[in-house]
């Protein structure tokens, strides 16, 4: 009630407003109100490399603020359960049968179809894009898929779908989308409340500052985070190249507002994954000991007596690399500086002070007013085992990591046994969390150039007790510009009503002064019959008496004799 006497006097104090995200943070998690005739629903299909997934998204009608984004949530059952559904295999195993794209796709859409009301069909977006496994067909089978899905799905689902709304994204785009899911989640794009501590660091253009996202999955690597305008992107000998990574777009929903321009500098490194990085390793290291033993006449990883000391791997661990014909025998060393070392070439890094991995350009990043966010690897990295997760600081993951490192591979899985690694945590992340530690370690240090005392880095796997994925942020930017229309809708309810009310006041006024003018009719009309009957009878005296006087004479005549 005090709040509620607060928000009755205008007095909000920061405090109040994270009270208030708070309880919207846990409204989130409730069950969608299906009854609600205000909410408006969206689907988003992610057809990945493995499997395809749908998201359910709804958002209220929009307050009305130009400046506002849409609040988009992704709906929850009656259980309280996020509403989404994954299918197998990718889309991509469609390519030889176009034709039945449509019918891989039947059971999300149904499944979506059973939950959005269906009076909200029809005005329901469908997005249908595709990642990873769509790009590496043929273009000529991506537009079979494609326009399979766009010919047949509206004949049997009443969603707003048409022939823009399903396409193949770019790794870049799916990085933009990425990159405004978590900042969208983390109110990163709320202008209003500046005072706020969670805004105390702002841009010069005074709004609130955004977070850049490092995500590591198995088989490729991704960095995306704002760049200020006022930054020099471009090195003039890597201009169209340094483009490339740039993308800019306007999250109003007017292009006239500029407030939600963002510039984002988004790469992504295939083979630069946890996965892909250790087999990159291990074909390193077969290569260089066969070259070895080839000139020095040597037998090292040749057999399990004489095995390869792999500085990557717990101490006491032996495993085998297997490459066609060849074979090399290892056993963990647990020498973590060493395994840093050793990783140090595969970052493949030019001379350039400008360039990050693999030689490609890096736009500048301000470490002393910036914060980032590590998902995936660099989530299960600090966490899983070494239980450092969150709040990213170097040096002690340096410390931790070395001294996982340095156990026996006995040690560590009676530990495991014993249950003292996170729950998540299973046989391969004990085996190749000392290669994977030095790797993010490598990668975010040596290739990206975070300094090594950078405070501002939160690993994380859950925003807020969820998961966010790329598909949040590719609704968020397809639905930008519906605020407009409802704004413009509203304007003309507001307009239609205004009219309303001043015509039905006109109205009135014009029905009593109908009856006066009919009144005033039938009185002027009245007071003329009036004189017309004054005037004839002022007529008729006269010629009485001329009657009278010539009837007199008459009678008297008869009369007399």
């Amino acid at each position: 009630m005090l709040i509620t006497d607060f928000r009755h006097w205008g007095v909000s104090s920061p405090r109040d407003r994270q009270y208030e995200r708070y309880l919207a943070r846990v409204g989130e998690l409730e069950a969608t109100d299906t009854e609600d005739p205000n909410l408006n629903y969206g689907l988003v299909v992610d057809c990945g490399s493995s499997g395809s997934r749908i998201f359910v998204y709804f958002w209220p009608r929009h307050n009305g603020n130009p400046h506002d984004l849409l609040d988009i949530k992704q709906m929850r059952d009656r259980n309280s359960q996020p509403v989404v559904k994954k299918i197998k295999p990718g889309i991509s195993a469609m390519a030889d049968t176009p034709e039945h794209a449509s019918d891989y796709l039947r059971p999300l859409l149904s499944f979506a179809a059973a939950h959005v009301p269906v009076k909200k069909h029809k005005e329901t977006p469908l997005y249908i894009l595709c990642t990873a496994g769509m790009r590496l067909l043929p273009e000529r089978k991506q537009l079979a898929i494609l326009a399979d899905l766009v010919k047949d799905l509206p004949l049997e689902f009443d969603f707003l779908f048409s022939q823009s709304q399903a396409e193949v994204i770019s790794g870049k785009q799916e990085g933009v989308y990425a990159w405004i899911g978590i900042n969208f989640v983390l109110g990163r794009f709320d202008h209003e409340d500046e005072s706020d501590a969670e805004a105390s660091q702002e841009l010069a253009t005074g709004r609130r500052r955004t977070v850049g996202i490092l995500d590591m999955g198995g088989a490729s690597l991704q960095i995306a985070y704002e760049v200020p305008s006022s930054t020099s992107v471009f090195p003039p000998k890597q201009e169209e190249a340094a483009k490339i990574l740039l993308a800019e777009f306007n999250l109003g929903c007017d292009v006239q507002h500029t407030e939600h321009v963002y510039r984002v500098y988004v790469t992504t490194f295939l083979g630069f994954g946890g996965n892909f990085a250790r087999q990159r390793y291990e074909d390193l290291v077969l290569n260089e000991t066969l070259n070895k033993n080839r000139l020095l006449g040597q037998k090292t990883g040749l057999s399990p007596d004489n095995p390869f000391l792999d500085p990557c791997l717990p101490v006491g661990l032996t495993d085998v690399v297997e490459r066609n014909s060849y074979v090399l025998h290892v056993r963990g060393k647990g020498d973590w500086a060493t395994c840093g070392a050793m990783l140090s070439p595969l970052l493949a890094r030019s001379n350039t002070s400008q360039a990050s991995l693999n030689g490609i350009y890096q736009s500048p990043i301000d470490f002393n007013n910036s914060e980032f966010y590590g998902f995936s690897e660099f989530f299960y990295c600090t966490e899983d085992v070494l239980r450092i997760g969150g709040r990213y600081h170097g040096p002690t993951f340096a410390r931790a990591a070395q001294d996982y490192c340095g156990m026996a591979w006995s040690v560590l899985t009676q530990r495991f046994k014993n249950g003292l690694f996170s729950s998540h945590a299973d046989e391969h992340r004990l085996k190749y969390q000392c290669f994977k530690s030095a790797w993010m370690y490598q990668v975010l240090h040596e290739g990206f150039h975070f300094p090594y005392d950078y405070p501002n880095l939160q690993t994380a796997q859950l925003v807020y007790d969820r998961e966010v994925q790329w598909t949040l942020g590719a609704i968020l930017y397809k639905t930008r510009f519906l605020p407009l229309r409802d704004l413009r809708q509203e304007g003309v309810r507001q307009a239609h009503s205004s009219w309303f009310r001043l015509s039905f006041v006109y109205n009135h006024y014009l029905f009593f002064a109908c009856i006066l003018v009919v009144l005033l009719a039938i009185i002027l009309y009245l007071l003329r019959l009036r004189r017309i009957h004054h005037r004839q009878t002022r007529a008729s005296a006269p010629l009485n008496l001329l009657w009278i006087e010539e009837v007199v004479p008459m009678i008297g005549v008869q009369v007399g004799p």
